[in-house]
């Protein structure tokens, strides 16, 4: 019998640790190791992981948090699967060098839905025939960062093939500031919070004649998992940190 992945879910109480906690426990290859309290101090947390002795440790905690346990992980081996937004550059280029030097696996993706994937890879597809593109993402009301991770995910790999383009009238004038959205790269994106909602992209573009929308839904945080499920079990076989789920994709 293959050996089951010890898993620990930092924040296991709340709405995405809770879903995490739901999936492992019909999956046979994975086994939940406990519930990490965040609200402690480093040494008790030191402590919970030493108990737990988990081979991965998924975290939807804050950016904040989320740091300081990729550090604790580093010095135990543990392999994290991180489903926060918010990092820097500079901590994610400083991560990425550390897990590599250890030989260890970490995977940091502002999306774990599967469509949501393929929405930002199919966008990348058209921008580099349709570059005249905008990007709007719908979240709850209880969202803390704007634009979302995966709406800037997303524009990071339009960015990548898009030609250098500055889009709309040269003397386009907003009588209200912010209207046209926050501009990246020459193009827009724009930030909607209601409640009701759990997590939505549309990429709009235009042609000549035409246009053409890309939109995923997430209608409730269930759909996470299976990406979730593949991360755990990917993050196992890897040497050093990837950012974005796209990279586990062919």
């Amino acid at each position: 019998m293959t050996k089951q992945i010890r898993v620990a879910v930092a924040g296991a109480n709340g709405r995405m640790g809770q879903e995490v906690v739901k999936m492992l426990a019909q999956d046979t290859a994975l086994v939940f190791t406990g519930n990490l309290d965040t609200r402690v101090s480093e040494e008790e947390i030191n402590q919970q992981l030493d108990e737990m002795k988990p081979d991965v440790l998924v975290d939807f905690t804050t950016p904040h948090t989320v740091y300081r346990h990729m550090e604790l992980c580093l010095a135990r081996g543990v392999r994290p699967v991180v489903g926060t937004t918010g990092l820097t550059t500079e901590q994610l280029q400083e991560m990425s060098e550390r897990y590599k030097e250890a030989g260890l696996g970490a995977i940091i993706a502002p999306n774990f839905a599967i469509g949501a994937i393929l929405c930002m890879k199919f966008s990348a597809m058209a921008a580099k025939y349709m570059p005249h593109v905008e990007i709007i993402e719908l979240h709850h009301d209880r969202k803390l960062d704007a634009p979302s991770g995966t709406a800037l995910k997303t524009a990071e790999m339009i960015a990548a093939v898009r030609e250098e383009l500055k889009q709309g009238h040269p003397e386009e004038v907003e009588t209200i500031s912010g209207a046209r959205g926050a501009d990246y790269e020459g193009f827009r994106i724009h930030s909607v919070r209601l409640p009701g909602m759990v997590a939505h992209q549309e990429v709009l573009f235009g042609a000549t004649g035409q246009t053409l929308s890309i939109r995923h839904d997430s209608i409730n945080r269930e759909s996470f998992m299976p990406g979730v499920n593949m991360a755990i079990k990917a993050v196992m076989n890897m040497n050093g940190l990837i950012y974005g789920l796209e990279h586990l994709f062919d």
